[in-house]
């Protein structure tokens, strides 16, 4: 289970949850957004202490930055104590989409990375970059999604995308 953190706003909800989860065996990682990383260090502590993994992310809806930024991004995240940095970017075109597949490519960091790209590439992004090494891969459970180009498991399965474990 990832307990993640959906918003800024509703962070104190999940953060009492997942202080609830992290003394069962059900949270393996708990998600973290990039600029609420150093307001949320004793969660990220007490992860640490109850051997939760730490994914911080980073989300840009609106374009894929340029790949200087992707890796102070990535560096931020480890100096956070990110056992994963997870990266969510707009892949409305193939330069952006292939700024992402770059970022996995050439990677100067010793930290898995998860990358994904949401727009109207989200989809194919998705299956480049879990071939590329994209450490996680999120699909949808069921058939319908509000996230634009995330795949549902089914089909990602079809496609030959498995869990690792």
């Amino acid at each position: 289970m990832i307990v993640s953190q959906a918003s800024s706003i509703n962070w104190k909800i999940n953060c009492r949850g997942y202080a609830r989860r992290s003394s069962s065996p059900h949270a393996d990682y708990v998600d973290v957004e990039l600029r609420s990383a150093s307001a949320l260090r004793s969660l990220l502590t007490l992860a640490k202490q109850k051997k939760v993994r730490c994914i911080i992310s980073f989300h840009n809806f609106k374009s894929t930055p340029p790949l200087r930024v992707l890796r102070t991004k990535a560096r931020a995240a480890k100096t956070h104590g990110a056992d994963i940095f997870k990266i969510a970017t707009r892949t409305d075109t193939p330069g952006q989409l292939a700024r992402l597949l770059d970022f996995i490519a050439k990677k100067d960091i010793d930290l898995p990375v998860s990358a994904m790209g949401i727009g109207k590439l989200g989809a194919i992004s998705r299956v480049l970059l879990a071939r590329a090494g994209s450490a996680l891969v999120y699909g949808s459970v069921g058939a319908e999604t509000d996230i634009e180009g995330q795949l549902p498991l089914k089909q990602l399965r079809a496609l030959g995308i498995t869990s690792r474990r």
